[in-house]
């Protein structure tokens, strides 16, 4: 009991409202969250009363709306429930206009050319489909974000404006298929969060790992994490105590943390939610990521959350898991034991063939950052190609539900592992295929290429988009046509003629998939300047303002803001790469040449002879402070060439400054390794990884 009474604690839960609320208010505001039915502005002074007195009751002074700008981060301001009553003294308000809305300066947030920074003005708006909660001694009231003239400056309201695009669209779909008693479809997601976990005070030695998240220098460690010794390994003390109190304070918060372990990297871990709606999940995520760090400063620990903190080990992703569900308790991904025989699911799987097949570069627009560049590719990450994952039943079953559901079912096989105390096990229809970028996993697809900072907004907003078109088309077809097996079977047989080239089951890593995925057409995106064009492609432009999700102005000036993000990104991270090298590494390497230098003359005095090995380690570094030296000019040049115009300033870091600051991290890992570790000013990849 004490575990299950912890759980949203601090949160204004709907037991919380139906406690508080008048009836009456309390149906019209669930009407607005459970039917998406306007919000009625008469309640709002009810439930900000009601908002106040529990949050004050939790300890709140403050309140604020909380909003998530086009930053990959939260933001907020703070005001307090005081109010002066005119005699001296205070009292305790909260209106319901400071409820519904909020008035933040939107002139200092990216905006992508939407706002002049001489025009401030913009507005909060509460969503009241993501409760409200208490964090600290502030009362957080989730919030969308947009400018003076209505334009979306943040993640939040394109997330919504998608999720009543595909609920209206796959609610008609269902009802096309006969079920007239589906009113709405809800999207949902979890998120898995990957991340790494370093000593702190080795942490405030590093420079890059400060001010970028990632380490721009450092030689390989002895053990990496060849062994997989470190995977769902025994999770050490000290992590373990972080991690307690990371559940802890997220249970209170109504974050549903479930799952804790090992990655495969070393000092690399994992949190999985419990699945919930797109947008409550996306909140949620933002307040695991806050937790994360905030937990970890706390107990001398730094949490490291971008998607590529160290070369030579895995780096960090957030596996994002979709499905749709009817407000009558359908999962329209759930196959059953029978997928064979329930149409809406075979329906529903060639809703994502399509979509996935017709917005390749959405997905992965939605998965592009720079720091994801260092990640997707590798093999901790899928490969830059979308394809879908179905696995050879399900294909089949489609294939045999093209050609009029002449196959016969499919029994479910037993497992024998050969130990007779041991239980069977029923196998699932396929094994999971984790080098796809888009697998269905049973019940849900996974979306697998997020990165470990990103938001997952853009990602379940490009899902619920392109869903939502591909349901729009096939609810026509089906109105127009009438819902029968003949028909259900000509739809299947046309999506998998047009696009069953998305589907792939094999290696994804393979060179041999590469060559394939170009015979059949599909786009091979390698680095996120090229794929946040995806964002000014007319198609695209198209479909967003179909669907009422972004307009074509937000749409240019998201990817202005990507361009923008990129190059500084960029930027920053070869401005500390040329201090590091200046201040610290080449006056290190330097200090310790003029040591074996000194050392090699005293030996050839005392014996009148050189010694061959300090002579060759002389020459190595020698060698070496010059490269660095060399390199370094060569960085300071070229980011002091930048082009004008986003564009052109982006591919610049990308072509010409990014291979600058590996030939001169190359440099700075040869010092490394040649440096006694007495000079080096710096914690190594083994302090870092292996001394937590």
């Amino acid at each position: 009991m004490e575990l299950t009474d912890k759980f949203g604690t601090r949160v204004f839960s709907k037991k919380v409202m139906r406690r508080l609320l008048p009836p009456e208010v309390f149906d019209s505001l669930e009407n607005t969250i459970r039917q998406g039915r306007p919000l009625d502005p008469a309640i709002a002074q009810t439930v900000a009363d009601a908002m106040k007195g529990w949050a004050m009751s939790q300890g709140a002074t403050h309140f604020t709306h909380w909003f998530q700008p086009m930053t990959g981060i939260t933001a907020g301001k703070f005001d307090s429930f005081l109010l002066p009553d005119g005699e001296g003294g205070a009292i305790a308000a909260f209106s319901g206009k400071s409820l519904f809305m909020g008035e933040p300066d939107a002139s200092s947030f990216p905006s992508g050319g939407l706002r002049n920074t001489f025009e401030a003005r913009g507005y909060t708006t509460w969503d009241p489909t993501s409760p409200a909660f208490v964090k600290g001694t502030t009362l957080y009231i989730p919030t969308a974000f947009c400018s003076y003239t209505g334009e979306a400056l943040d993640a939040k309201t394109p997330l919504l404006r998608s999720m009543e695009a595909v609920s209206r669209e796959g609610a008609r779909l269902c009802r096309a298929m006969g079920m007239s008693e589906v009113g709405r479809v809800e999207a949902y997601a979890g998120a898995e969060q990957e991340y790494f976990i370093v000593d702190r005070e080795a942490y405030e030695r590093r420079l890059d790992l400060k001010i970028c998240g990632t380490t721009l220098v450092g030689a390989r460690s002895p053990k990496g994490q060849e062994l997989d010794d470190h995977y769902f390994g025994r999770i050490r003390l000290r992590i373990g105590k972080y991690m307690e109190e990371v559940d802890r304070r997220l249970w209170e918060l109504g974050v549903p943390s479930k799952t804790k372990h090992n990655e495969a990297a070393p000092a690399q871990h994992e949190l999985a939610p419990l699945y919930g709606s797109c947008n409550t999940a996306c909140d949620h995520n933002q307040l695991i990521m806050e937790t994360l760090r905030i937990v970890a400063k706390e107990q001398g620990l730094a949490c490291l959350l971008h998607e590529k903190p160290f070369a030579y080990v895995n780096g960090s992703g957030k596996h994002n898991n979709y499905s749709l569900g009817t407000d009558t308790g359908v999962n329209l991904l759930g196959q059953g034991k029978h997928p064979e025989d329930n149409p809406l699911f075979l329906v529903t799987l060639c809703a994502f063939l399509r979509a996935v097949d017709s917005y390749p570069e959405l997905l992965r627009l939605s998965a592009a950052g720079a720091g994801n560049d260092y990640r997707l590719g590798a093999c901790e990450a899928p490969p830059a190609i979308i394809s879908v994952f179905l696995g050879d039943r399900l294909l089949n079953v489609l294939k045999e539900a093209a050609m009029g559901g002449a196959g016969g079912h499919y029994d479910e096989e037993i497992l024998n592992i050969g130990v007779t105390t041991s239980p069977e096990l029923m196998k699932d229809d396929a094994d999971r295929n984790r080098t796809s970028p888009f697998a269905f996993t049973g019940n849900k697809f996974e979306f697998r290429m997020v990165g470990s900072s990103q938001s997952i907004a853009m990602a379940n907003t490009v899902l619920n988009t392109i869903l939502a078109d591909s349901m729009s088309a096939m609810a026509t077809y089906f109105e127009k046509a009438g819902y029968t097996q003949d028909s259900l079977s000509l739809l299947i047989s046309e999506t998998l003629r047009s696009h069953g080239r998305i589907v792939f089951n094999g290696n994804n890593y393979s060179e041999e998939w590469v060559g394939e995925a170009a015979r059949r057409g599909l786009p091979n995106i390698t680095n996120s300047v090229d794929a946040f064009r995806a964002l000014t492609q007319e198609k695209n432009i198209c479909l967003f303002e179909r669907f009422g999700v972004l307009s074509r102005t937000e749409c240019t000036s998201r990817y202005g803001i990507l361009l923008e993000n990129y190059v500084k990104n960029v930027a920053i991270e070869a401005s500390v790469l040329e201090e590091m090298v200046r201040r610290q590494l080449l006056p290190a390497v330097m200090e310790y040449t003029g040591r074996v230098a000194e050392d090699a003359k005293n030996f050839a005095i005392a014996t009148g002879s050189g010694q061959k090995t300090m002579s060759m380690m002389l020459e190595r570094l020698s060698q070496v402070v010059d490269d660095m030296s060399a390199r370094v000019e060569e960085l300071e040049a070229l980011t002091s060439q930048l082009p004008q115009g986003d564009e052109a300033a982006a591919i610049h870091m990308r072509d010409r400054v990014r291979p600058a600051m590996a030939a001169l991290r190359e440099a700075c890992d040869r010092a490394e390794v040649l440096t006694d570790k007495k000079y080096w000013p710096i914690p190594t990849y083994t302090d870092l990884l292996h001394r937590v």
